[in-house]
């Protein structure tokens, strides 16, 4: 799956939300699902960086997007209920779903660590996910064949000295995204995964290594064909995996 070479046609036809949308992750993420032929929903909190999104999809001439601005620091449950009905009235399913949406929080000892950062990396990446999730199954239980894809990390499943509440937010988002797969595998055709991108060129790796050289770092486009795989129909029976981007040899 790490080398999947993704049919062009791979997701014609579908409807995919992705997070974090402007830049980084989610915003190749967004490009190569709409160069599959999907129509992306770009949910993101900078609308200058998803109209420059929505602007790139619609001079490939990929299907065209929409755009849902939104600060998933302080976005309340009534705000995605209203996300999901907006969505329900506009489109008759939802196909995919990817959670790319992260906050870094600070890289300090935990004994030191602001309660006031830590509330907000919870409310973005454990918060926001769970509640966006939550209101949206129905409409991804509409699909014949839905994709919820969260992102997580190698320090969600050990965690290391000093990334505090980001490390404890991915350890949450590996619990809901086992949750979410074991119940849903029994009701709906629903399947639910989880992406640890590794080391890439992205903002967030640059804030956490600001010593790091970008140059020696593979960039969001190589992930691509592990993104591509868990959203299209061969991985229909692959359910309930956190599966590693860069897998160390």
């Amino acid at each position: 799956m790490l080398n999947y070479e993704a049919p062009k046609a791979l997701l014609q036809g579908k409807t995919i939300l992705v997070t974090g949308a402007g830049d980084g992750i989610g915003k190749e993420a967004a490009l190569q699902y709409a160069a599959h032929g999907a129509t992306i929903i770009l949910l993101g909190r900078t609308p200058k960086k998803l109209e420059d999104v929505y602007d790139l999809i619609e001079e490939r001439g990929y299907p065209q997007p929409a755009i849902v601005p939104i600060n998933l620091e302080n976005a309340t449950e009534h705000d995605y209920q209203e996300l999901a009905n907006t969505l329900a009235a506009e489109f008759p399913k939802l196909d995919g779903l990817l959670l790319n949406a992260s906050i870094l929080g600070d890289r300090t000892p935990l004994s030191d660590y602001d309660s006031d950062t830590f509330e907000k990396v919870m409310k973005v990446n454990v918060n926001s996910q769970f509640m966006l999730t939550q209101a949206l199954l129905p409409l991804l239980g509409r699909s014949s064949s839905a994709s919820v894809i969260f992102t997580t990390s190698s320090v969600g499943r050990k965690a290391r000295a000093y990334w505090g509440a980001y490390s404890i937010s991915k350890f949450a988002t590996e619990a809901m995204m086992q949750l979410f797969s074991e119940e849903l595998a029994q009701t709906s055709n629903i399947r639910v995964n989880a992406i640890n991108p590794g080391a890439t060129r992205t903002t967030m790796r640059a804030n956490a290594y600001p010593g790091e050289d970008p140059l020696d770092l593979k960039n969001p486009s190589d992930l691509m064909p592990l993104y591509l795989y868990l959203m299209g129909k061969d991985s229909e029976n692959t359910n309930g995996c956190s599966i590693d981007a860069q897998p160390k040899n």
